[in-house]
């Protein structure tokens, strides 16, 4: 006789039971040649589901080999004995074991999927065996929408697609009724006559009677194995299939994509059908990824707003004030600067505007009312270098200076306090003894340089030079910088020009702009430490990922095991589920885009003063965060699920 297709040698089989050791299998002697059909029967507990499931390579002997073509399995990794599964056996369960989520079509084409087949080869070969079977109309049904028969049927034709040269059946007929029972062994004496070598588990005698040889097992022992004496003539195979030469059949290399694709693809369909759980895996990581755009946004955009104030008010000023430093006693004895300095740094190229101030010591009337104040001469342009913008009248121009007209802007204060029927505009106040006419009334402003609380008047310096003090030289000059130059820069240009001009160091200079990059520093350390919130957010987003993804393994375990059992590799089965986990945090991170976004809209409708500016980098920085949220927090349940013991996971379904 031929070498023996299969071949148990001296097996045992034992399971951990608490402090015990229960013994199901005892001294297991079997051969089994290509082309029989072979009955295991016994009772409940005898041990032959477990011996069927080391032939199948489902499981593996305790003690013992089992050979498979001469090759002994106990040296074999867990690729290669999936490979033996998908190649070369062919399970039919009594249970069906089909995956829920799958048409008929589906299921049949898995191991296929797992041989490599393209998707047009598969479904060729997955319609022609339906077809066969009588199911031609049920391509499309899931395994809910199928009679018993119809699922059992549709595990024969997945048994079959990849060859199913060993076609193991455990009770095939033990789900079905006395018709469908029929019908099943006769399709499996149909496939025993082409070729198949066919191994039934089975209690029932009468099932057992249709093999070729019976092989009763009680209490985990061989008691009997002998050919069955009824079996005509007519049933002896009239062909035997290829032979199992090597471990495995060689199969077409897979391009990686397309693995990836397949993976990708399961995992859609996964995640379809369970949508709740799916979206409330992804609800922390919606909610981290709005977060942390958001913050972003609405810090980038808060401190727009600032720069923005910030520039309108002047602090991107530098001032010149005379003396040697701010705690020079001599500086009031100083009297080189003049209204001819602010002109000539008014020709820098880098100077947006500038304004001498002559400061008067007097009090504000009209009237009976006399108040103190800030009484200032300025240029044309202290307006626009301190930010203010008038809300009535106007201000004085070129020739208001030179020709020393006696007309004043006030701030609001002031009016205020001297008009409270707000009819200040061509009255005439006493500035000591000085007459003049308000021309113009200021806007309130949040200044950082000038006291809100205070009273101001301001008219032409050369009016308060001329007319009150009969002086040539000014208190002060203010420059403000253009936005685009560096301050730094320009108050060393000024420094160096000033200096020329005077031929001495009689001055010293403030620069203004430190105030405003303190305040971008406060909201950059504001805007990072809220974003280092939002991304503690995210973070525990993905422990819900995972924590979701270690129960979705769980509960999927018996798919794991039936995936398992018609051929996925380990890798195939991590692939998918670290798939679908950076899918979930993947879709999540769109959706938390699309909510910042919305959030941003909603803010501009509603009209408040808040504006978001959305990064590009920080969005591609939340993608980025999210995908390796998924790759990270998934990779745990993803390598739980592909280090699932196959029977275990079955035995779990």
């Amino acid at each position: 006789m031929s070498e023996a297709l299969l071949k148990v040698v001296d097996v045992y089989r034992s399971f951990g039971a608490g402090e015990q050791e229960l013994t199901v299998l005892k001294n297991i002697n079997l051969e089994i040649h290509r082309g029989e059909m072979v009955a295991i029967i016994g009772a409940s507990g005898s041990g032959k589901s477990t011996l069927m499931n080391i032939l199948g390579c489902l499981d593996k002997p305790t003690r013992g080999r089992y050979l498979i073509n001469g090759q002994d399995t106990s040296r074999m990794h867990d690729d290669e004995l999936a490979a033996l599964r998908r190649e070369h056996f062919g399970f039919i369960f009594q249970r069906y074991h089909l995956l829920s989520d799958l048409t008929a079509l589906g299921n049949v084409e898995v191991p296929a999927l797992y041989a490599n087949d393209s998707p047009h080869e598969r479904e060729k070969k997955a319609k022609k065996l339906l077809t066969r079977l009588g199911l031609e109309d049920r391509l499309d049904h899931k395994p809910n929408q199928l009679s018993g028969g119809q699922q059992q049927r549709v595990s024969v034709a997945r048994a079959l697609i990849n060859g199913g040269d060993v076609i193991l059946a455990d009770e095939p007929t033990g789900a079905l009724d006395s018709r469908s029972g029929e019908e099943m062994m006769k399709l499996l004496r149909e496939l025993h006559q082409d070729g198949h070598t066919i191994i039934l588990v089975t209690h029932d005698p009468g099932i057992a009677e249709f093999a070729d040889r019976v092989i009763e097992i009680k209490d985990g022992e061989i008691i009997r194995d002998q050919p069955n004496p009824g079996v005509p003539e007519s049933r002896v195979p009239i062909a035997v299939r290829g032979d199992m030469e090597g471990k495995t059949r060689k199969v077409r290399p897979a391009l990686n994509w397309s693995r990836y694709l397949e993976a990708f693809r399961m995992a859609v369909i996964a995640m379809s059908n369970n949508r709740l759980r799916t979206f409330l895996t992804m609800l922390g990581i919606i909610i981290g990824i709005a977060s942390v755009v958001s913050v972003v946004a609405l810090g980038a955009g808060s401190q727009q707003s600032i720069m923005d104030q910030i520039a309108s008010m002047g602090t991107n000023t530098i001032e010149i004030k005379p003396g040697t430093g701010r705690g020079d006693r001599r500086s009031d004895r100083v009297r080189t600067l003049t209204a001819g300095d602010a002109g000539a740094l008014k020709n820098l190229s880098y100077v947006d505007s500038v304004t001498p101030t002559v400061r008067a010591n007097v009090a504000i009337r009209y009237g009976n009312e006399t108040v103190t104040g800030s009484v200032q001469g300025v240029g044309t342009e202290y307006f626009r270098v301190r930010g203010y913008t008038l809300a009535q009248g106007q201000s004085f121009d070129e020739e208001s200076v030179e020709a020393l007209e006696q007309v004043a802007v006030i701030d609001p204060n002031t009016e205020e306090e001297l008009f409270p029927d707000g009819e200040a505009l061509g009255s005439v106040i006493f500035l000591g003894r000085l007459p003049v006419r308000v021309i113009g009334v200021t806007d309130d402003i949040d200044s950082v340089t000038d006291s809100s609380d205070e009273l101001n008047v301001w008219l032409p310096y050369t009016t308060v030079s001329g007319r009150i003090y009969r002086q040539n030289y000014v208190s002060d000059i203010t420059v403000r910088v253009s936005d685009n130059v560096s301050t730094e820069v320009a108050e060393q240009g000024i420094i160096d020009l000033l200096t020329t001009r005077h031929g001495i160091v009689d001055f010293f200079t403030i620069n203004t702009d430190t105030i405003r990059k303190s305040i971008e520093q406060t909201s950059e350390t504001m805007t990072l430490l809220i974003s280092a919130i939002a991304f503690i957010s995210l973070l525990v987003g993905g422990i819900g990922v995972m924590n979701i993804m270690l129960v979705s393994v769980t509960e999927r375990t018996g798919e794991i095991g039936i995936r398992m059992a018609v051929g996925a590799r380990q890798g195939d089965i991590m692939r998918q589920f670290l798939i679908e986990a950076v899918l979930v945090c993947f879709c999540g991170g769109i959706l938390g885009v699309a909510l910042a976004y919305l959030l941003g809209a909603v803010i501009t409708y509603t009209g408040s003063d808040y504006q978001m500016i959305y990064s590009t980098a920080s969005i591609v920085a939340a993608f980025v965060c999210s995908t390796l949220i998924g790759i990270i927090f998934g990779y745990f349940p993803a390598r739980n699920a592909a280090r699932l013991n196959p029977i275990d996971a079955l035995s779990r379904d």
